[in-house]
């Protein structure tokens, strides 16, 4: 059984999201979404989601193609692959090649996990969104 792992703030929940998680599952049996808590959020982004995170969690939560939720904490995406057991961990293709996702693919190969690369949804972003939201409000 393949086990995957993905992980996400989700904040205003749009179709990128959604075509990471449904590309994802259609390469694994067992989905597992990690879901950013808004304590993460703050302390890496210094702002916090427009949805809180118990709905976010929610809206993942109700999408058919997630098997299991976890809250993620933390940035140690090694420890959720071995607590989880996870195959798989998929990201978008905007981290391909970056410093941290080279380091991860590393760390991951040493206990059989592999990393695989989701095409990135052009064009939208929760930031995007974000900055649609703030220039309305301003006509």
């Amino acid at each position: 059984m393949v086990i995957g792992y993905t992980t996400g703030v989700y904040d205003m929940f749009h179709i990128g999201h959604l075509n990471i998680i449904q590309r994802a599952k259609e390469q694994c049996d067992y989905l597992i979404v990690g879901v950013t808590t808004d304590e993460l959020c703050m302390k890496r982004k210094n702002k916090l989601p427009v949805i809180p995170e118990a709905d976010r969690i929610a809206i993942v939560r109700a999408i058919r193609y997630v098997d299991q939720v976890v809250p993620q904490n933390d940035m140690d995406k090694l420890k959720a692959v071995k607590e989880y057991h996870v195959n798989k961990v998929f990201v978008g293709s905007d981290w391909k090649d970056t410093p941290s996702w080279n380091q991860y693919e590393k760390e991951f190969a040493e206990v059989g996990c592999k990393v695989v690369y989701l095409d990135h949804t052009d064009g939208i972003s929760s930031t995007i969104l974000r900055e649609r939201l703030n220039s309305e409000k301003h006509l």
